[in-house]
């Protein structure tokens, strides 16, 4: 691994010097093991700790199949399906390993004892399998995490609606929270040159799973003069809602829950904000079996007084049960309620009045299409939207990272350092940089 890591570190990006560079036979990777699903039973889920279930250690360098590739990872991050996998919730993740072997004998390789979690990375391609030709060892990429077989028909409009779909590294193995890992070609899109190694790898997942669900015709389809309820503004997939609706000539309304996370939302441009600690919302009762509709009235209130009397035509909804009733009132009529994760739950409980009287819509939204996630890079590479990496953590110490991200003692995005030897290396246009120095760096430490 050391002549990889000087490899990348020297800047030689020539095909030649990394296609005949050795590949060592293991490497380090954040693990859980599937004799351990049992280890947090009878626990709260708030009480499940990442840092006694996540193991890093060494394990074999996989066979690459027909159209993947193998990269050296230079860091990663921490979404939300790793604290899902961490904890074994809602189910352990290595049924979903299981179901893929069984699809070919190449799948068969992920139905191992361990899992090898993580869906984000920038890195550098090191190998690449058969038919692929888009792509040469020496590539600064960065990943997005849908992993597609692309065989049936059902894929080819959208590839969301392949049956075959599935979320690297949670519901694939070889993820990226690793020295190296395993990624089929079309996940595969440009690092942005003015970034580093970790910034780079931070925005993938949420990034795309914001543009999708707010931006796309596929989700909410957001255009100018929209005004927008944001849940978790400041947070790993609401930061970048909110840059978006910015970027794109909406208002946001940005909901969060401290003044800290309320100054993150008002650097980044946003003039209306609502800290629902401060304010006291309570949208349930204390044992957790019945809404308070007075709540909801009081948000919808609160929302019109930011706006001069308007209710906000797109609710995005991420956290789910706890706040999902709110979510369908608050929308105006005719509004858009879009809706992924649910964090918090999943299952929702709302007034079905509000939502068919008013002739609003629910719109679900997963993840995003090659295409979505390409633009939402895009908007990245030109530095419309820039990374939320509020902290960065060494490979050794992914599980205090995902305790992080569960206890929502972050904001922005949790980054993690893999093969990168320390944080700031990887940026190979300074110019292109310096006019977003200042936004790139506000979520630092917060």
């Amino acid at each position: 691994m050391d002549q990889i890591l000087e490899a990348i570190l020297s800047g030689d990006r020539s095909t030649q010097a990394y296609a005949g560079m050795p590949v060592p036979a293991t490497y380090r990777a954040a693990t859980v093991h599937q004799d351990e699903v049992g280890m947090f039973s009878g626990l709260p889920t708030r009480d499940k700790d990442p840092r006694r279930s996540l193991h890093v250690e060494e394990v074999p360098v996989p066979e690459l199949a027909p159209g993947e590739a193998l990269v050296a990872v230079m860091a990663s991050a921490i979404n939300y399906n790793t604290v899902w996998t961490s904890i074994f919730e809602p189910v352990p993740t290595f049924g979903f390993l299981q179901r893929y072997a069984r699809t070919s004998e190449f799948a068969k390789r992920h139905d191992l004892p361990y899992h090898v979690v993580g869906s984000d990375l920038s890195g550098v391609v090191l190998r690449v399998g058969p038919g692929v030709t888009k792509w040469t060892p020496g590539t600064e990429v960065v990943a997005h995490c849908l992993s597609v077989e692309l065989e049936d028909a059902q894929g080819h409009d959208d590839t969301m609606m392949d049956p075959q779909q599935r979320i690297w590294g949670f519901e694939t193995n070889f993820g990226g929270l690793a020295e190296l890992a395993v990624v089929k070609a079309n996940q595969l899109m440009p690092k942005p040159t003015h970034l580093t190694w970790e910034e780079a790898a931070s925005p993938g997942l949420v990034n795309s799973t914001a543009y999708r669900q707010l931006i796309s015709r596929n989700g909410a389809h957001m255009k100018l003069g929209d005004r927008v309820l944001i849940w978790g503004a400041s947070g790993g997939l609401g930061s970048y809602a909110t840059q978006m609706a910015l970027a794109g000539g909406a208002t946001p309304v940005c909901v969060v829950s401290s003044p800290e996370k309320a100054d993150l939302c008002r650097a980044m441009g946003a003039e209306l904000v609502i800290d629902r600690s401060a304010e006291g919302y309570r949208f349930w009762n204390e044992d957790g079996t019945a809404q308070d509709p007075s709540e909801w009235q009081r948000l919808g209130k609160r929302i019109r007084d930011l706006t001069g009397g308007h209710d906000v035509d797109i609710v995005f909804e991420h956290p789910g049960r706890e706040t999902f009733g709110a979510s369908v009132y608050v929308a105006r009529k005719g509004g858009t309620i879009a809706t992924c994760a649910s964090t918090s739950g999943y299952l929702h409980e709302y007034d079905n009045r509000y939502l068919w009287m008013n002739l609003k819509r629910i719109v679900s939204s997963h993840f995003a299409n090659y295409r979505e996630a390409w633009e939402a890079n895009e908007l990245i590479d030109r530095g419309l939207i820039h990374p939320t990496l509020s902290r960065t953590y060494r490979l050794e110490d992914v599980g205090q990272a995902a305790l992080d991200v569960h206890r929502n003692a972050h904001s922005g995005k949790v980054g993690v350092l893999t093969l990168s030897p320390e944080e700031g290396l990887g940026v190979s246009d300074p110019q292109k940089r310096a006019p977003f120095e200042a936004a790139i760096n506000r979520f630092r430490d917060a």
